[in-house]
């Protein structure tokens, strides 16, 4: 990368960093410049006004979810392992978001009756993320690991519903203890939708958080 491209990039970084703490809303020019020590023109050159920037930093924000939480989950074998990994990984960056905060939760908040491209960048990349997520469960169904009765929309909403739970309790409420139950949530959601198995089922079960099996056993 050249200098340009580099410093064009730190600046994203810690814009990120500074959204995620303040809020797209609260990401200034002005900070930004003081956090990278350098005058606002500068700021300015590598993006043509606030409302780019803060566009720019929701693309990296996006990027960084995909990288780590979508494309890995592609790399599991379709049906119920993939279905598991993707909610998996994506209580796993909920869980480290939980001391900076999410640019998709946070957005929705700040953006949800505020006209604009800014909302538009965000909405279309929920719903992308949720478009991934009813593909996995059609998939899933095809494969007979869940109930050809299984509303794909209606598993994603509760699925969804389980993660905005999370952020609430473990962010807001800072309650211990929120991730299992997350985990415990998205179980006992799939157990509801599988087919019951008949003897000598291949079928994949799910898999069972250590902590429910040790109180089942208690």
């Amino acid at each position: 990368m050249r200098k340009g491209e580099l410093t064009r990039a730190a600046i994203l970084d810690v814009a990120l960093d500074l959204a995620s703490r303040d809020g797209l809303e609260g990401l200034t020019i002005g900070l930004l410049a003081d956090k990278m020590n350098m005058s606002k023109s500068g700021v300015f050159a590598h993006f043509g006004s606030r409302e780019d920037l803060q566009i720019e930093v929701v693309k990296l924000y996006h990027h960084h979810f995909e990288q780590e939480v979508f494309y890995p989950s592609m790399k599991e074998p379709r049906g119920l392992p993939r279905l598991q990994t993707m909610f998996a990984r994506w209580v796993k960056r909920v869980s480290v978001e939980i001391a900076s905060g999410c640019i998709y939760i946070s957005g929705a908040v700040e953006y949800d009756d505020r006209p604009g491209a800014i909302r538009e960048e965000l909405a279309g990349m929920v719903r992308a993320w949720k478009n991934a997520l009813r593909r996995c469960v059609v998939q899933t169904i095809e494969m007979g690991h869940l109930s050809e009765e299984t509303d794909p929309d209606q598993l994603v909403f509760e699925m969804y519903g389980l993660i905005l739970a999370l952020h609430h309790d473990a962010r807001f409420l800072k309650l211990p203890g929120s991730v299992n139950r997350a985990e415990v949530g998205f179980e006992r959601l799939i157990e509801s939708y599988q087919n019951p198995q008949p003897s000598g089922s291949t079928k994949p079960a799910a898999k069972q958080n250590p902590k429910t099996a040790a109180r089942k056993s208690a």
